[in-house]
């Protein structure tokens, strides 16, 4: 198991679910609630979201629903856990790419990525990885967006022996890619062009000494 893979664990506590599934017929029940979820937030979005409507979306009973999450943040909390899981996967299949030769080349391939998600992954736009509600525990001293740098960071220096001392400018690019690919899609499905083109410079110019 990867370094980017292990980051996934901060994440996961931030997600309290009462019963962890333990059979497929439960894991598919969770993954179908989650998906319900993430359905309803693309239409309205994550702040108008409730449980009665990830039961009835998910064609479930609401005591299902509650059977998993004790309420609507809980569900919340799982989805942005489950995006954040499928975000530092996409990540760490994109570092891994033999095309990228250097590790700013790699960098710009994470924008690429986290585009690929605001286009695919349902809800996604909305939540991302949690950062937009804070959802983290208060014990916490990350922010999802920095558990996804130093992972980005680890892998970066598995790959081209990046030096420790860029894990910092590394972090900014993350937090860079983070707001302007979420701009890029606010209004525009496919992403605006000119908008994650800015995301790429923006990104070579923070990383520019430090790589």
């Amino acid at each position: 198991m990867t370094t980017i893979e292990l980051s996934t664990t901060l994440l996961a506590a931030a997600a309290p679910i009462r019963n962890e599934p333990v059979q497929a017929r439960s894991t598919a029940r969770l993954a179908a609630l989650l998906d319900s979820a993430a359905a309803v937030i693309d239409e309205i979005g994550y702040e108008r979201l409730t449980t009665a409507m990830v039961a009835d979306r998910a064609g479930a009973s609401i005591g299902t629903v509650y059977r998993y999450f004790p309420d609507r943040i809980a569900v919340l909390q799982s989805l942005a856990a489950r995006n954040c899981e499928r975000l530092l996967a996409a990540l760490s299949t994109e570092l891994a790419d033999e095309k990228h030769a250097t590790a700013t080349d790699a960098l710009l391939g994470v924008v690429d990525a986290t585009a690929e998600l605001f286009r695919t992954e349902p809800g996604y736009k909305s939540l991302r990885t949690g950062d937009v509600l804070d959802l983290l525990p208060a014990s916490s001293e990350a922010t999802a967006n920095a558990v996804v740098a130093t992972a980005v960071a680890a892998g970066l220096t598995q790959r081209f022996g990046t030096p420790e001392s860029a894990t910092t400018v590394i972090g900014t690019a993350i937090a860079v890619i983070d707001a302007l690919v979420s701009r890029a899609f606010a209004r525009d499905l496919a992403g605006d062009a000119a908008l994650l083109d800015e995301a790429r410079r923006v990104v070579r110019l923070v990383v520019a000494e430090a790589l």
